[in-house]
């Protein structure tokens, strides 16, 4: 078994305690791969930190989250994009929008999100997509700014079929994580009409544990029931998950 966990923060406080036993948890059930977005300037060294100490499964991203736009955003931005040219990077993110939390810095996130956009396109790299209550706000925005260069994932995907098309069109995959395992979260029942070669496996921990730990730290070992749920889903083999999400997640990272 071998699962690519493309969406997980494991460099943040919440692993400092036991973080090479969450990496060989990981490894115990099958996954052998992380990708790690970071968030803002004060998780840079963390982020280098845990990809440096375990450089086999952990690979690093740069970016901005929309969380983290503030007034000051464009000094972030510009600290940032300064790591490109000091670290090899899998992708630009966290970048994208988030409309749940605070509306007050809305136009300077679409700025943020415009310039890490046009830094993935110069560099070629893949673009990883944060849009919580701001689908719609996000897909106009890298609709706008797609030439045929842009690509990525958009990651927590919790839309319908329509929208699934849409994130296709674009040339973008959809990130699955433990959302699809909460019981009344309707997700399942809104991907059954959905092509399974649109999809990547996520956990984004530790955050949206998925069932049976809910309420718990989230972690990538749980990648696997995520693709337990999502073969439950498909009617399919646990293999063909495996096989669909490991070909989208090496084509969208190029390794």
């Amino acid at each position: 078994m071998s699962l690519i966990d493309t969406h997980t923060h494991i460099f943040l406080e919440e692993f400092d305690s036991d973080r090479k036993e969450v990496i060989n948890r990981a490894l115990e059930n099958g996954v052998e791969h992380c990708f790690l977005p970071n968030i803002d300037i004060s998780t840079i060294n963390a982020l280098h930190n845990c990809c440096n100490s375990f450089p086999e499964v952990c690979k690093p991203l740069m970016g901005l989250h929309p969380c983290s736009v503030k007034s000051n955003y464009k000094d972030e931005l510009e600290e940032i994009e300064k790591q490109f040219d000091k670290h090899m990077y899998f992708g630009v993110g966290e970048a994208g929008l988030d409309l749940y939390w605070d509306k007050t810095h809305f136009k300077e996130q679409v700025d943020a999100l415009r310039v890490q956009a046009r830094w993935a396109k110069a560099m070629d790299l893949p673009l990883i997509l944060h849009s919580r209550d701001s689908f719609n706000e996000l897909y106009e925005v890298i609709k706008d700014e797609q030439d045929g260069r842009l690509n990525g994932i958009f990651h927590c995907f919790t839309g319908d079929s329509e929208d699934a098309k849409r994130v296709r069109d674009l040339g973008f995959y959809m990130g699955i994580g433990g959302v699809l395992t909460f019981k009344n979260g309707g997700l399942d029942n809104k991907m059954k009409s959905m092509p399974l070669d649109g999809f990547v496996l996520e956990t984004d921990a530790p955050y949206l544990t998925p069932a049976p730990y809910r309420g718990k730290r989230n972690e990538p070992a749980y990648t696997k029931l995520v693709a337990e749920k999502m073969s439950a889903v498909f009617d399919c083999s646990f293999e063909k998950i495996e096989e669909h999400t490991n070909v989208n997640a090496r084509r969208i990272f190029k390794f």
